[in-house]
């Protein structure tokens, strides 16, 4: 078990690299949701405007 925490040596590179990809693929996961609730409430808001300019309840 502990020459496969040590990786020959390069343990520090080997699992910071890891370590890297988890937390961008985190932010990456946190950020489409900040820009999904966005983009629903930017159409939310075209769609109430358009109702209201054909002049139709919403």
């Amino acid at each position: 078990m502990t020459d496969f925490l040590n990786q020959g040596g390069y343990a520090f590179f080997v699992w910071g690299a890891y370590g890297m990809t988890f937390a961008l693929l985190a932010a990456e996961v946190i950020a489409l949701m900040f820009s999904r609730r966005t983009l629903l409430a930017r159409l939310e808001r075209l769609v109430r405007g358009r109702a209201q300019a054909a002049g139709q309840p919403e």
